[in-house]
């Protein structure tokens, strides 16, 4: 995708400063307005983002100097260094229209100076805690060699990173200036998944149904509308200290068979598209060095045993095969949902490709059901079967469940793709974040089994290190409203089997059964929820977040040293400039650093795996997001691949945020993302000498 050119940031500094000080002579002039505290306010907070503008300017013309030095090449600028100054150019263009308005407009009036005096400081508040986040990226460009984006042998500096994210202030990204970084298409988006996630939060626990709580959540959500700085407080409040049930509920509200039949209706109608149930039964595949000779591939047996594996067929045509009664024995619904008496349906040939898809969702959250959408398009856009897995869940089913069972259902389907509809001649592997992992250990499992390995890989913004090891992109969680580090240290200690103890989970148990059984409850909940939505407006809690100014900021600095006896020392000490101090939150956020053992394993962190592990790999395309927490997780693995010889190719989607596929028709930006996907996998399909071929030929 091509790089807008570059800003000339000595200008965008230049016009903060000019500005500032046309502010601060407007305000401070003989034609002052008459509203003495909010212009006080709003001067003090000009003078803040001036005296941040000056301290920046220094700073990012030295990241400006040497970011390219950590791309994955010259055609491919994208790097966590370069995100930084992309967001802090974000925030600062936001900051020079809003001081511009407010400089030309104060005479009018209709001007709402205290409006506009809390975005200003909502924007300040943001500029101190980015400016924060520069310095410390400072430090891991001075610790780390040359061209290393991550802190893999200093665990004291990493450690203390996650001890600094733990303290430092950050509603003021979830409130005026929610997702500001982001393409303005994405915004709206963000701000219903915010408001959502805190309404739904207030209600969550409560004893009554998940639907019903839903439904309570949304009369509760006026209040969260109208003051940006009480949303911001209580999505930090909920991120800080995350329920991991809570996260599973909330994201889980997209399985709910009225969300999905929205998304039915806006996406592409298709002629086979059910659940299926394989028994976990021993395979049989032959050796890709030697077809004469097979290999014994077990079912799924971590943690309880043999089960079987669950699975979504997708194809817009219906192909030969997919209306079988070997197949359709399998469906988990109850008639078949293929109807081959239809006399518009016309049957069409096995396809020569196949593509088998691992949803993303944290290892934690989400089915096949909430990645239909773009899977349908792809169907019809490639003319391609689609197979997506529908792996065990962590907390209750930790590494290696969800490997074993994606492999086994990569072999199944090696070995059936005759009913499929698929002669299986290309068979390319994709996902998105812990799908995108899953794609490639599977490949790695295959490459270890001796079995045939897929033709080629497509992984969207890919987890490749399970670590809460620094690095300048995972500075982002900081202000990233769908994956903060709070979120990101809870799905991979989930993942890990970390302080949970796995369950087995219930046989033929069904997202939309609960569903069904909920809807009695609805009515008394959105009756409830009525009321308490009035109640809300007349809490006087409400105000309890606004947003800071210095004097709070500062309130909030004390209480952070007061709690700092609590928080235990690292070897490595963050240092910011002398008479600088972030904003601090009021309450430590509990984020346990990753140390188990389980995530240095190469099955679940491939970024750490030994060459001879990854040698062999078919090629992988990863498409990667450069506003991403992940994205130094995208350039360092495109990066090892590359040197150690291996195909791969990276591309950098901008202005979007991580998880942009499940966005796909959401905006002229999603879509030209996942355009780009499905043009890698094309390339995967009609590569002339596919991996397996060769070994054949050998």
């Amino acid at each position: 995708m091509r790089e807008a050119p570059e800003m000339d940031y000595e200008v965008v500094f230049a016009t903060l400063e000019k500005v500032c000080q046309d502010n601060i002579s407007v305000f401070c002039g003989p034609s002052r307005l008459p509203h003495d505290t909010a212009v006080e306010r709003l001067v003090t907070c000009v003078k803040q983002i001036q005296e941040h503008g000056r301290a920046l300017e220094p700073v990012v013309t030295s990241f400006t100097a040497v970011y390219h030095h950590y791309d994955f090449d010259a055609q491919t600028p994208g790097n966590g260094y370069r995100t930084l100054v992309k967001v802090l150019e974000a925030c600062l263009l936001h900051i020079i229209h809003k001081a511009r308005y407010v400089a030309s407009s104060y005479s009018n009036p209709f001007f709402r100076v205290d409006h506009n005096t809390s975005e200003m400081e909502a924007y300040c508040s943001a500029l101190c805690q980015l400016r924060a986040l520069l310095h410390l990226a400072q430090q891991l460009i001075n610790d780390n060699d040359c061209g290393q984006l991550y802190s893999l042998q200093d665990k004291d500096l990493s450690r203390s990173f996650v001890q600094e994210y733990s303290s430092m202030h950050k509603a003021c990204f979830y409130g005026r200036c929610l997702g500001f970084q982001y393409s303005p298409s994405i915004r709206p988006f963000l701000q219903t998944v915010v408001i959502s996630m805190v309404s739904y939060g207030e209600t969550y626990g409560k004893q009554q149904s998940g639907l019903g709580t839903a439904a309570l959540s949304l009369l509760t959500s006026g209040k969260y509308v109208i003051d940006p700085e009480l949303r911001g407080a209580e999505f930090e409040r909920i991120t800080q200290n995350l329920d991991m049930q809570f996260w599973k509920s909330f994201w889980n509200l997209t399985e709910s068979g009225l969300l999905t039949g929205f998304n039915r209706i806006a996406s592409k109608q298709v002629q086979v598209n059910f659940t299926m149930t394989v028994p976990p039964v021993t395979l049989r595949l032959p050796l890709a060095s030697d077809p004469r000779l097979s290999v014994t591939v077990s079912p799924p047996i971590a943690h309880w045993g043999p089960g079987p594996v669950h699975m979504r067929l997708i194809s817009y045509e219906l192909r030969e095969g997919q209306d079988s009664e070997e197949l359709l024995v399998l469906s988990r619904a109850k008639p078949p949902p293929i109807s081959t008496h239809l006399p518009w349906v016309q049957k069409q040939p096995r396809s020569p490709w196949l593509l088998i898809h691992f949803h993303g969702g944290g290892f934690v959250a989400q089915t096949s059901k909430s990645h239909e959408n773009y899977l349908r398009s792809w169907s019809k856009e490639l003319n391609v079967p689609v197979l997506s897995v529908d792996y065990s869940l962590s907390p209750e089913a930790p590494f290696p469940r969800a490997l074993e069972e994606c492999f086994y259902a990569y072999c199944w389907a090696l070995n059936n793709c005759h009913l499929l509809g698929s002669t299986a001649e290309r068979v390319c592997l994709a996902g998105d974040s812990a799908g995108g992992n899953l794609c490639i250990t599977v490949s790695m499992k295959a490459i270890s089994t001796g079995i045939r390995i897929p033709d080629g890989i497509m992984a969207a913004y890919p987890a490749t290190l399970l670590t809460t090891d620094a690095s300048p992109s995972r500075l982002l969680t900081l202000i990233d409203p769908l994956l903060p580090l709070g979120v990101l240290t809870k799905c991979i200690n989930a993942y890990a089997g970390i302080d949970y103890q796995t369950v087995q989970p219930a046989m033929g148990s069904s997202t939309l059964s609960t569903l069904s059984r909920d809807t009695a409850m609805l009515l008394s909940d959105l009756t409830q929820g009525a009321s308490n939505w009035i109640q809300s407006f007349l809490d006087p809690r409400r105000t309890s977040g606004r947003s800071l100014s210095r004097s709070s900021s500062q309130r909030q600095t004390e209480t952070h040293m007061s709690n700092q006896a609590s928080v235990p020392n690292s070897g490595a000490q963050l240092c910011y400039p002398q008479g600088f101090e972030p904003l601090r939150s009021e309450s430590l956020a509990m984020v346990n650093p990753t140390s188990c053992p389980v995530i240095k394993n190469p099955f679940v962190s491939p970024l750490l795996a030994p060459n001879s592990m990854l040698k062999g790999l078919p090629p992988v395309h990863i498409v990667a997001s450069a506003l991403d927490a992940l994205l130094d997780d995208s350039v360092m693995f495109a990066k090892k691949l590359r040197d150690m010889g291996q195909p791969v190719s990276l591309t950098v989607a901008k202005d979007l945020p991580h998880g942009f596929l499940s966005l796909y028709q959401l905006s002229k930006e999603t879509d030209v993302a996942a355009e780009v996907c499905v043009a890698r996998i094309r390339e995967v399909f009609e590569q002339e000498n596919p991996p397996h071929d060769l070994v054949e030929e050998t």
